[in-house]
């Protein structure tokens, strides 16, 4: 997607003669300095030619000063971003023009924009004269390895005079913003517990209440399909019915991130937290991609994007627009305060909310009681088991003891979740194929999985 900065006039005028004082560059405060001691030497030896001299050289600075406050440059900037959502470790590209809009020819122009120090360093560009109703267009590059919203802006326009005697910076009103969403990994199309409530062969099907004809059988109209007569309600009522519409109801996924900050440990764009946003991500545009309607929900409660009664990005939302909702809302979620996943089981109201996907930090005996709980409440439950104190360890650091970790994988294997262990650096779509062939063994044992992590 792609983001115009809106154009905006920069005009010279804010202070006096301190404002251009204060623009002389180094070689102006020489020539200035200079001026004023030949004159001041002048002076004691009376040598009039060393006087003519300094007043010179301490004139010709003030002079470029003067005539460069007054000139009134009318120039329009803009910038834009391509893309303006851009995965964590890839780059974008930011697209500056600048337009002259006055009768006149601008000097030599120096350009700046400002970017945070996690994008890269400040780009600077030196743009010759452009004529009168002329433009220019330079590029720079940008690249964070951190997930975010980054402002890019105010975009500086420093103005100089042809001897360099003096800079004067001018500055626009306006930023945009460039936001870094997480790392997203394609999946294998593996077939998950759960999913064929609401999809494919053993698909639900809702009835299609175009209007209030539709709300009851109602009568036959030429053209209706002969099969869709209703012979019974045809024989009561002594004329042809036909039976309602009926249409394919999308299956639903939940896709619960655990952001708790007692959860997790470690930061960084390799702790496991950014492991398990990351996952998320990849999660939701999988997805999406294979026709579902997804929710982001969070231990909070919170759930993304959260339109409608039951918070689904239904059909009345493009996909591309919910992904980008959670995508955005991926970019800038942090740690919570919270201690436990309650909020987030009371979101799950009933038990038709399809397929659950979670992706769960370090778990008390409480939490895990709680998570099988929402097991009642979905279709299908796989769950992601990221062991942090694994992932800050260092990686020629002998293993600690796994008991609680497997304990608590043993527990959501025993309430029916599909649960899988994440070791540190794990592939999401390894342990995807795993939760697979986990899925099809229980299925084909009729017997609940235990023991440890994979």
């Amino acid at each position: 997607m792609t983001q115009a900065g809106t154009g905006h006039t920069a005009e010279e005028d804010k202070g006096g003669l301190r404002t251009a004082l204060a623009g002389l560059t180094t070689r102006g405060r020489s020539f200035l300095a200079a001026g004023v001691a030949a004159a001041i030497c002048a002076y004691v030896l009376g040598q009039s030619d060393l006087l003519r001299v300094g007043l010179l050289l301490a004139a010709l600075p003030l002079v470029c000063a003067t005539v460069l406050f007054r000139t009134r440059y009318r120039v329009a900037g803009s910038r834009r971003l391509s893309p303006g959502r851009v995965p964590a470790g890839s780059e974008a590209r930011v697209h500056l023009r600048m337009d002259n809009i006055s009768r006149l020819p601008t000097g030599l122009l120096m350009l700046q924009d400002r970017v945070p120090y996690v994008l890269g360093p400040r780009p600077r560009f030196v743009l010759d004269r452009v004529e009168a109703g002329g433009r220019r267009e330079v590029s720079y590059r940008v690249r964070s390895d951190l997930r975010g919203r980054y402002p890019l802006g105010p975009l500086q326009l420093r103005l100089t005079d042809p001897f360099g005697m003096c800079e004067l910076t001018r500055s626009f009103s306006t930023y945009d913003t460039l936001t870094v969403i997480p790392r997203v990994e394609a999946l294998p199309p593996v077939r998950l517990t759960g999913e064929a409530k609401g999809y494919g062969d053993g698909r639900q099907r809702s009835l299609a209440l175009a209007g209030e004809d539709d709300i009851i059988p109602r009568g036959y109209r030429y053209g209706d399909d002969l099969r869709r007569v209703h012979w019974r309600l045809t024989a009561r009522y002594g004329e042809l019915m036909v039976r309602r519409e009926e249409q394919p109801q999308r299956s639903r996924c939940t896709v619960l991130l655990d952001t708790r900050g007692i959860a997790f440990q470690g930061a960084g764009p390799d702790a496991a937290f950014e492991w398990a946003v990351s996952g998320t991500a990849s999660t939701l545009v999988h997805m999406l991609e294979r026709g579902f309607s997804v929710r982001l929900l969070t231990d909070t409660g919170s759930s993304v994007p959260g339109e409608g009664a039951d918070g689904f990005a239904g059909a009345s939302q493009e996909s591309a627009d919910a992904a980008g909702m959670m995508m955005d809302t991926l970019a800038v979620i942090d740690h919570s305060d919270g201690t436990g996943l309650s909020r987030a089981y009371d979101v799950l109201r009933g038990g038709n909310e399809g397929l659950l996907i979670a992706f769960l930090g370090d778990l008390d005996e409480e939490q895990a009681t709680v998570l099988g709980k929402m097991r009642q409440r979905s279709g299908g439950a796989v769950a992601f088991l990221l062991d942090s104190e694994s992932w800050v360890r260092e990686p020629s650091a002998v293993p600690g003891p796994l008991d609680r970790s497997v304990d608590r994988l043993r527990m959501l294997r025993e309430a029916g979740w599909t649960a899988v262990m994440v070791p540190r650096g794990a592939s999401l779509a390894d342990l995807w194929r795993e939760a697979d062939r986990q899925r099809t063994h229980v299925a084909s044992t009729g017997t609940t999985a235990g023991g440890g992590g994979t």
